[in-house]
């Protein structure tokens, strides 16, 4: 027998040893108890292989109406089935969740789109002189498809069918060729747009907007560990991972700029320049010479636009007090005198139409009532100068006048080094990269920016699937019936996930299990950082075992009512689960990961071999979950920020 199975069984034999020997007779048993028992024999029937979703629902329903027959047995059967009804409708009412089934269709189509070779082929060829060049690529890869499908086994796979061999055949240790591929597949789980982070929200009660968010950051931090993690291996022990030959660096090059690169320049610029005004153009025709010209010049178009719309938004003039100063002088000026008025002790008659008062009235002091409308007619002038003057522009500060520099001197040193190599690989990204990165940055600013909500934004970024579909040709009836098919399929599986786990929760709840656990752990006196380590702790030993649906459907419920006693912010634990998660996908021996790409993989690759290459991936992980709690601002400072 293999020895994941052994694995396997080992830890099934230790759950339910615990339970036996953890909890007391059945004589002297109670309902919280029973509430253990549940949790510990869903685990152990999960790892059996019995479905989730329904594993938890069928749990859920025999639990519960042991928990109502203990109450009222005549009763028992219809508060059950009253209690699955109730469940099932709150949350399929959950408007949150609508965004999932168009996250995974914008997935599906965007990985029918073909898109990933090209990336991948750009991508080598732009780190092509940094160490470990390929894996690099892999990783940088992995993370933006990733990112934009969110479907960890597709993205595993097609990179296992596309970069395995790549690396293989370019001499690379088969511990760090998988290591990358299935490490870097596995961002999409928290990057957003994820569908885990949604999935979170909804079972923690938390924004899924703030966790978009506080995600960001930590997901490109771990993305950036990877890299550099490649980088300094393939650095010190080249033998890992051999650098490219210089004929592998070789990019060939279209006529025209051959004919330039060797009678001009060999930087672009200068070279289409000089053609440009040089005689009948060097025999290039002038509509070929401007386009790329063009092409050559989109990164500084890029930097002025950015930098303007930043000029702009740091010099805005303030609004507020020009709007104040000319209401002062308007009819609903007499409003605020009125208030002023009324605050000061004083009465006054009803307004005339002239804007002038009327003579105070006897029960009325003179004092007050002269000086009011002397003082709101004195800084009627004052007020509309003022007014003038705050519409003019502010300065900027000298940090906008600092980062306008430090980008005018990126982008010199950038096109002092921008030949025409440079430019066939730029025009390569152009049609792989960019595109992916608009539609990804496009769905999360408008989420993050509050310009739509997750569904709005999710509906967007279907219909930019659909648009890169049908720009790159792969948009026809039997990609789209795939789509929707695989769609349906997953979202069901979600939805019923969530039915299930509802059910298990309330049932859980009803027995009395959630109120020993939150004793117990009350009971020992922890310190919020002692309670922090023993979360993150237990759910990394849980990710061995399970995966993350499990995780968060069945344990996160038991997490989230003890956060306010620690004063935990949900937010930010739930950022430190999404990043400890990521071990549910590298952790054996359910790591699908790694089945995922031995499923794709050449046949002297043993799994073995795929979770040793794994480890490292995982110590990287343990490295970012140590660096976020010790940093909270990682992954706190953008929400802070937008959401204050």
């Amino acid at each position: 027998m293999r020895k994941e199975v052994w694995f396997g069984l080992s830890i099934m034999a230790a759950v339910v040893l615990a339970a036996f020997v953890l909890l007391p007779s059945p004589s002297m048993m109670t309902n919280g108890h029973l509430g253990l028992l549940m949790l510990a024999l869903v685990v152990v029937a999960i790892m059996l292989g019995f479905p989730t979703a329904f594993t938890l629902m069928g749990m859920g329903m025999v639990f519960a109406w042991i928990a109502y027959r203990s109450q009222n047995p005549g009763l028992a059967v219809q508060q059950t089935l009253d209690l699955m009804v109730q469940r099932t409708y709150s949350v399929m009412s959950n408007d949150v969740l609508i965004s999932i089934p168009l996250f995974v269709f914008m997935g599906y189509l965007i990985e029918r789109a073909n898109l990933i070779e090209k990336l991948f082929k750009s991508m080598h060829l732009a780190t092509a002189r940094v160490p470990g060049s390929l894996a690099v690529a892999t990783i940088i890869t992995c993370a933006i498809f990733a990112t934009a499908t969110g479907i960890v086994g597709a993205v595993v796979t097609l990179m296992g069918l596309l970069a395995l061999p790549a690396m293989l055949r370019a001499g690379y240790s088969v511990q760090l060729s998988a290591g990358a591929i299935t490490a870097g597949g596995c961002l999409g789980i928290l990057i957003p747009p994820s569908v885990m982070l949604i999935v979170y929200g909804a079972t923690a009660g938390v924004s899924v907007v703030k966790l978009y968010a506080g995600a960001f950051f930590p997901g490109l931090m771990l993305a950036g560990l990877y890299i550099l993690y490649v980088v300094v291996l393939a650095k010190f022990k080249p033998h890992l991972a051999p650098p490219m030959s210089a004929e592998d660096r070789r990019v060939p090059l279209p006529v025209f700029a051959e004919i330039v690169s060797t009678s001009i320049s060999n930087k672009v610029l200068p070279g289409l320049m000089g053609a440009i005004k040089g005689k009948r153009n060097v025999a290039v025709p002038m509509r070929e010479l401007l386009s790329h010209l063009l092409i050559a010049l989109l990164p500084a178009l890029a930097v002025v636009l950015v930098m303007g719309a930043v000029f702009l938004k740091v010099t805005a003039p303030v609004e507020q007090e020009a709007i104040e100063g000319v209401v002062a002088m308007g009819s609903a000026a007499m409003g605020a005198v009125e208030e002023d008025q009324a605050d000061a002790g004083t009465l006054q008659e009803p307004e005339a139409e002239d804007g002038l008062a009327e003579p105070p009235t006897e029960g009325t002091s003179q004092a007050p009532a002269a000086s009011v409308p002397a003082e709101t007619a004195k800084p009627s002038a004052p007020v509309a100068a003022e007014a003038v003057t705050s519409s003019e522009r502010v300065p900027a500060p000298a940090s906008f006048w600092v980062a306008l520099a430090s980008c005018a001197v990126a982008l010199a040193l950038f096109y002092a080094f921008f030949s025409f190599a440079r430019l066939e690989i730029f025009k390569m990204l152009l049609g792989s990269f960019f595109p992916l990165a608009i539609m990804i940055l496009a769905v999360l600013g408008s989420i993050v920016f509050g310009l739509a909500t997750p569904t709005e934004a999710a509906a967007m970024g279907s219909l930019g699937g659909l648009l890169l579909a049908a720009a790159y040709r792969r948009l026809n009836f039997g990609v789209l019936r795939e789509s929707v098919y695989l769609t349906a399929k997953t979202s069901a599986m979600v939805c019923w996930l969530f039915v299930g786990s509802s059910i298990f929760s309330a049932a859980f709840a009803l027995l009395g299990g959630q109120e020993i656990i939150n004793q117990w752990v009350l009971s020992l006196d922890m310190t919020p950082v002692q309670f922090m380590i023993m979360a993150q702790v237990v759910i990394f030993l849980l990710g061995w075992p399970l995966e993350w649906t499990e995780i968060i459907v069945i344990f996160m419920p038991i997490f989230i009512p003890l956060l306010p006693h620690f004063g935990v912010d949900p937010l930010f634990f739930g950022l430190l689960v999404a990043l400890n998660l990521q071990t549910a996908f590298l952790s054996p021996p359910v790591a699908m990961a790694a089945f995922y790409l031995k499923g794709v993989s050449p046949p002297h690759v043993t799994l073995n071999q795929i979770f040793s290459g794994m480890l490292p991936f995982m110590a990287i992980q343990v490295l970012a979950i140590i660096l976020l709690y010790q940093f909270p601002a990682i992954g706190l400072w953008l929400p802070q920020l937008l959401y204050k």
